[in-house]
């Protein structure tokens, strides 16, 4: 193989671990019943005008597996971490001992489960239509280089090899977000 077919295979698996990174990212957004700091990762708190990460105004522990504290370090912004919280629309419902915000995680209905499962059932087929992108573009990048059909066809084989690579480890990861979510 030349070395710009080498480029253009190289290019579409940079490309396709990016859809697998992107994924994991949006699993950890999903709930699985247990406490974790991370589901607070997409809220935003007024910080003195300024729309300000969670986790940069305040310290988020986990002391058990229903439980988030908030800890902020400047106690005024107790007030605009609730607001925060409550605008993320996370389904908590804070409180506040003065010193900190505290969010009781509610356990996950059935039906909450269930959903949960098809939002992740979503998210994993967009990063398999990223993989297919990518796949895409690349046999669209092997037509253009000037080399032999025999060479052309042996990357598209190699391109595709990569793509059900990538689409087995949607899978597998898929299947541990779903028992992970469905586990009680």
């Amino acid at each position: 193989m030349n070395e710009e077919m080498e480029f253009i295979v190289e290019e579409a698996k940079e490309s396709m671990e990016l859809g697998i990174s992107h994924l994991a990212t949006e699993f950890q957004n999903i709930r699985t019943g247990r406490a974790s700091p991370v589901m607070l990762s997409s809220v935003f708190v007024d910080y003195y005008g300024q729309s300000t990460p969670l986790n940069k105004v305040a310290n988020i522990n986990t002391p058990d597996a229903n439980t988030i504290f908030v800890q902020p370090w400047d106690k005024k912004q107790i007030p605009e971490i609730e607001n925060g919280i409550m605008r993320a629309n996370l389904g908590f419902n804070p409180t506040n001992n003065g010193e900190m915000v505290i969010i009781n995680v509610p356990p996950l209905t059935e039906e909450r489960r269930k959903n949960l499962v098809k939002i992740a059932r979503s998210e994993a087929e967009k990063a398999r239509i990223s993989i297919r992108r990518a796949r895409q573009e690349a046999n669209q990048n092997i037509k253009s280089v000037d080399v032999s059909e025999d060479l052309k066809q042996n990357c598209q084989i190699d391109i595709q090899t990569l793509t059900n690579q990538y689409n087995d480890k949607i899978s597998k990861i898929l299947s541990v977000k779903e028992e992970e979510i469905m586990e009680v």
